[in-house]
């Protein structure tokens, strides 16, 4: 483990020397500075965690230096020494942004205790940052895999939409990603701080529906012993996802629509009006235009939910993003569950590209996730994935190699995906060996998957992340 940086401030050379002889025993990295003056310049070259400053110093005092530090963005924490043990001087340091004080003359045993508590402050608050990062990561739009137009459709929508308070209805069927869309725009707008609050809505019953997106009070019904906060109150100032909000009953329809005309509610056995600023993204694999053709669905939510529509496409329109998804997939699996495993085996990329995915982006990680869990090599074969996804072959092509007998389809498709899995997917790659356009390899993937594109063929993707890692 590396040793944790300390810088000492003090303008006397014998309360820096006994300092340093005291931390240099507990295997700390040490620097020294006089002022605050010099130590403000030893911010960026030393790095340290913690900054043991006085508080009396010429020049540049202990707070003002705080001061100064913190306006520069430095992430060091800082413990004030002060020799005046006065309660003013201490709180002083505080507001100014010290992060704790030890009282002159210095206690060694304290000096330790102080600075364990410090830099475990400083570890929680790295643990926190790290794991914000990678939950943004996660969620941005732009690592949503896909390079097909209708998927980058999307993206432009969740561009122009994150910023504002729209709300957004996201349609497409089970497993295709509308909870990522939903996070991706809140993530990207203006509330990202605040909290991004989901409810399945097809989850619960009507009742503890009622009670979930508003909360109750007290004694409103059977079982509540106590005032319970909705996730609106939850989701105030951030954004609310509603998935299968086509299941939510009438009587519910009405509260939401009031919720989304009026941005007030009342708790369930309530009196108080409660107001709450939330951003609504809702969710459903329903055909909810044709819901409220019968009747099923309310006409005013419906317009009020619909303000900006996204559709994302099933799996099966997009076959030509299934390299990049299975590479993502694989590398994600193999680090959670400690396997090398780089790719996959000859004939596995063919039994993927000729599945018709019913279960979307969610069936393929499935399938991935289990074979990586299964297989024992470092390519995934066919053997290795679920026994549904190896039918027969897409191909009347003979299994050895290119044999005369079958259509020019039959032997342009044999190429196209024997070629794919030499070369681990990658349709740059693929088209140099061919001598064709990546844009016919993207059109005829497409094609293969049983959608054939209609008014042209997909854009200028450069190339998709091969499978072998």
């Amino acid at each position: 483990m590396a040793k944790e940086r300390i810088l000492i401030v003090d303008d006397e050379p014998n309360a820096r020397h006994a300092l340093r002889t005291l931390l240099a025993e507990e295997n700390y990295e040490l620097a020294e500075a006089q002022d605050g003056e010099e130590a403000l310049g030893m911010l960026n070259s030393f790095a340290p965690a913690v900054v043991l400053t006085d508080v009396r110093m010429p020049r540049m005092d202990g707070i003002t230096l705080v001061k100064k530090a913190k306006e520069q963005g430095a992430d060091a924490l800082f413990v004030m020494m002060t020799a005046f043990g006065s309660v003013e001087t201490a709180v002083e340091a505080m507001r100014a942004g010290a992060d704790n004080y030890l009282l002159k003359p210095l206690d060694l045993s304290a000096v330790l205790v102080i600075l364990d508590k410090v830099l475990e402050k400083r570890r929680a608050i790295r643990e926190v940052e790290t794991l914000r990062h990678r939950v943004r990561e996660r969620f941005q739009f732009k690592n949503i895999i896909g390079e097909a137009p209708e998927l980058q459709a999307v993206f432009e929508v969740i561009k122009q939409a994150a910023p504002t308070r729209a709300t957004v209805l996201i349609l497409g069927e089970s497993g295709t990603g509308k909870e990522l869309v939903a996070q991706a725009l809140h993530e990207e707008s203006p509330r990202k701080d605040k909290p991004f609050v989901k409810v399945n809505c097809a989850a619960l019953s009507e009742s503890l529906l009622e009670s979930e997106l508003f909360g109750h009070e007290k004694g409103s019904f059977t079982g509540a012993a106590g005032r319970k906060e909705g996730r609106f109150e939850l989701a105030d100032g951030g954004t609310l996802f509603l998935d299968e909000i086509g299941e939510i009953s009438a009587s519910l329809q009405i509260k939401l629509l009031r919720v989304l005309q009026q941005r007030e509610f009342e708790r369930v056995g309530g009196t108080q009006t409660l107001k709450v600023d939330v951003r609504l993204v809702a969710a459903t694999n329903r055909d909810l235009a044709a819901e409220v053709k019968a009747g099923k669905f309310r006409e005013d939510l419906y317009y009020r939910l619909n303000v900006v529509a996204v559709t994302l496409p099933p799996l099966r329109q997009r076959k030509g993003d299934i390299p990049s998804l299975v590479s993502h997939f694989i590398a994600k699996y193999a680090e959670a569950y400690g396997k090398k495993v780089t790719g996959l085996a000859p004939g596995a990329l063919n039994m993927l590209l000729s599945h018709s995915w019913p279960g979307n982006v969610r069936e393929l990680e499935n399938a991935i996730e289990r074979g990586v869990v299964l297989g024992k090599g470092e390519q995934l074969t066919v053997d290795d994935f679920p026994p549904a996804l190896s039918g027969p072959r897409p191909s009347t092509v003979g299994q050895g190699s290119l044999m005369p007998g079958g259509t020019m389809h039959d032997i342009e498709r044999e190429a196209i995906l024997r070629t794919l899995e030499m070369v681990q997917g990658s349709t740059t790659r693929a088209a140099e060996v061919l001598g064709i356009s990546v844009r016919k390899i993207q059109y005829r993937l497409r094609e293969y998957g049983g959608h054939t594109p209609e008014g042209g063929v997909p854009g200028e993707g450069e190339d998709e992340a091969p499978l072998k890692m």
